[in-house]
């Protein structure tokens, strides 16, 4: 026998304990690693979701454009993205139970189904119709819309959770976080395609993103196990979805709530009103150029989002993050819109109408709150799949992104009333003082996130203590964590691929 093969056969025996770690594993293409077993049901449930997420943000800047340029105001556009958000409460409750019973992949066909369906009905808008007639039928339609987006996210934020730690082939992580900086991305594309498509034809855009609805099908429908998701123990019912026993992850929800609420209060309805409002104070923009500011908002976001890990709480000795963790962001989460309510009220750039400093503003502070927001977001989702019990995780999931739609509907109907009636009224045609509208929306932004950091507090998850940097530490650890967490948690937009084996056990 060759001597490599003794040599190999000695070191098999003696290190029959240690396979894992010591072996090597076969360099795997990028082909490889997305068909493998680990990864095949990500792989096509993300990409059922990077098609979905397209159509997700192009149908809400479609009805935005649409319902301006048929004179709608503020308010009337928030109310008819009401029952969106109110359906995402009672989808994540359903969809939570609906995948726990029956799998991921039912979730996923009827959130795809009833998108094709929501697309649909919005071809019936005539612009003939009166105002409260149109606000009716777009708000019945978008509910659909609202509870396609709930029922296909499920998939998204759960299936990770599911697939990785079976095979612990940490390899695989980057391929996770490439998969899913791109689902984050795609959102901003169909901000930016919904509004240039509608610029030249409102028809041709909803036909479009049918046709891309379409596409995403085959692959939910033939790809996945009907199994997926399924809870192992039990089925589970309403009852369990608001599991009450868990204070970690309803306390998070909580401040979940009021996180989404800080951005919605002035991004879904003020700020494109605000940007394309030349009557009343705002700037005036083109629809390509809203789209186009608000698609980069989300793609930027969703990039961040998911190399928060690399490029943020690893190098400031803050991964895994804790609940500390998200307070230190939380607070820093205020600032954004803190310092634009204060430019907005007594700065010279708004007070005297400079079109190009009030653009310049604008725009930085959107910058700068993507950022921020993203870390935030990043930090709350590994947090929630943590916190969650693994054999219940799509109950617990839906459960914690009810209260993310609750933040949500809460935003967009309260900034629709900040920013129709704030400020001085120009009339009718016109309405109110948009610089005034808009900076009481960015002020009641501020008032959430810091509502969120503050009931991030009751959660009790602080034994790895805060650092920033390996330098600095602003409250010691209780216990030393092993560092192979350290080097093993990633967290990726929602969809969360880690290893815990400590906070698990506690919760």
């Amino acid at each position: 026998m060759p001597l490599s093969n003794i040599n190999a056969e000695s070191n098999n025996d003696n290190n029959d304990d240690e396979n894992d770690s010591v072996s090597e594993p076969k360099k795997e293409s990028f082909l490889e690693q997305a068909s493998s077993k680990a990864l095949r049901p990500f792989v096509i449930i993300s990409s059922s979701y990077l098609l979905y997420t397209i159509t997700d943000g192009a149908i809400r800047m479609i009805v935005l454009l649409q319902a301006y340029k048929l004179n709608f105001s503020a308010l009337e556009v928030a109310i008819m993205f009401s029952l969106y958000e109110l359906a995402g409460v009672f989808t994540n409750l359903a969809a939570g139970v609906m995948g726990a019973k029956w799998g991921i992949k039912f979730t996923l066909i009827c959130g795809l189904t009833l998108q094709l369906f929501a697309y649909g009905l919005l071809f019936a808008w005539n612009d003939d119709w009166p105002k409260k007639s149109a606000i009716i039928y777009v708000t019945f339609a978008q509910m659909f819309a609202g509870v396609a987006k709930d029922l296909t996210k499920l998939g998204g934020k759960t299936v990770t959770k599911l697939v990785t730690p079976e095979e612990q082939e940490t390899k695989l992580f980057k391929l996770v976080s490439l998969i899913t900086g791109w689902k984050n991305s795609l959102k901003g594309v169909g901000y930016f395609l919904g509004s240039a498509l509608i610029s030249i034809n409102y028809e041709l855009a909803l036909g479009v993103m049918m046709g891309i609805v379409l596409l995403a099908m085959p692959w939910a429908i033939l790809g996945l196990d009907k199994s997926l998701g399924t809870a192992k123990e039990k089925n589970a019912s309403f009852r369990e979805i608001f599991v009450l026993d868990n204070k970690n992850l309803n306390w998070l929800s909580l401040a979940r709530l009021f996180l989404f609420a800080s951005r919605d209060f002035w991004f879904e309805v003020p700020l494109p009103f605000f940007l394309r409002s030349p009557s009343c104070e705002g700037l005036g923009e083109t629809q390509f150029l809203v789209g186009t500011i608000l698609g980069g908002y989300i793609i930027l976001y969703g990039q961040v989002q998911s190399w928060t890990p690399q490029t943020v709480t690893t190098p400031l000795s803050q991964t895994p993050p804790n609940k500390l963790t998200e307070i230190l962001w939380g607070f820093v989460n205020c600032l954004p819109t803190l310092v634009m309510w204060i430019v907005m009220t007594w700065g010279p750039a708004f007070m005297n109408y400079e079109v190009t400093a009030m653009t310049t503003w604008i725009i930085a502070a959107v910058v700068a709150f993507a950022f921020i927001f993203a870390i935030n977001s990043s930090i709350h989702s590994f947090l929630v799949v943590k916190y969650a019990s693994k054999d219940k995780i799509a109950a617990s999931v839906g459960f914690y992104y009810m209260s993310n739609a609750c933040g949500r509907l809460f935003g967009t109907l309260g900034s629709g009333f900040l920013y129709s009636y704030v400020g001085e009224d120009y009339g009718d045609a016109a309405g109110n003082d948009a610089v005034a509208g808009l900076a009481s929306c960015f002020l009641a932004g501020t008032i959430c996130s810091l509502l969120a950091a503050a009931i991030t507090f009751k959660i009790d998850d602080q034994q790895s203590g805060l650092k920033c940097g390996s330098c600095v530490t602003i409250i010691p650890s209780r216990e030393e964590e092993p560092s192979s967490i350290m080097q093993e948690v990633i967290v990726v937009d929602g969809t969360d691929d880690h290893n815990v084996t400590l906070d698990d056990k506690k919760n």
